[in-house]
């Protein structure tokens, strides 16, 4: 699967406290989860605390590897590339599909072992999840039904249980926007 390089453009302030352009060109942090037939990781960005502090020339906080959920009290946007669905994703055992998620710090995310569920990759965080698809087409597959989303939809998934499949010929392209939430005690 070949994908375009994402071009970020982060902003920042000079001495004088004058808008700047302070970072141009692709992003440094890629990575294929869960081998030739997972989807690529573009890390964009990330925030460590809410409100975020606006400073006038930090950057992005470190990061080791690439971290399925956004920092405690922070934010994370991502792109992801993922290629169509095979054989290998739809004959993953519930143990494949936890060590898939643990690549990604989310071993405990995964539940493909529970009674019933409608996908290999079928998963839960304690997130907030923004997802606007940039080009292609990927199924939304919840514990109760599933939708096809397409370029331009938006996705506000609320810490449920849910899987992605692409089910067409050709790669999507997903824009994701998480925000670290805190399960209500009758979801927890």
């Amino acid at each position: 699967m070949t994908t375009q390089p994402i071009r970020r453009v982060v902003t920042g302030h000079d001495a004088e406290g004058r808008a700047i352009i302070q970072e141009d060109g692709p992003i440094a942090r890629m990575q294929r989860i869960g081998g030739d037939i997972g989807p690529m990781f573009h890390e964009v960005w990330n925030t460590r605390a809410t409100p975020a502090p606006i400073d006038a020339d930090s950057g992005e906080p470190e990061e080791d590897g690439i971290v399925l959920a956004p920092p405690k009290n922070g934010t994370r946007i991502r792109v992801l590339d993922i290629p169509p669905e095979g054989d290998g994703i739809r004959n993953m055992t519930p143990e494949e599909a936890a060590a898939h998620f643990a690549e990604v710090g989310a071993g405990s995310a995964s539940n493909a072992a529970k009674a019933g569920a409608k996908h290999a990759l079928m998963h839960r965080t304690e997130t907030i999840d923004y997802g606007i698809v940039i080009e292609g087409e990927l199924v939304l597959i919840m514990d109760e039904g599933e939708t096809t989303v397409r370029a331009g939809d938006i996705v506000i998934q609320r810490g449920t249980n849910h899987g992605w499949a692409n089910r067409s010929d050709s790669n999507c392209r997903i824009a994701f926007i998480l925000i670290d939430g805190t399960f209500s005690e009758e979801l927890a």
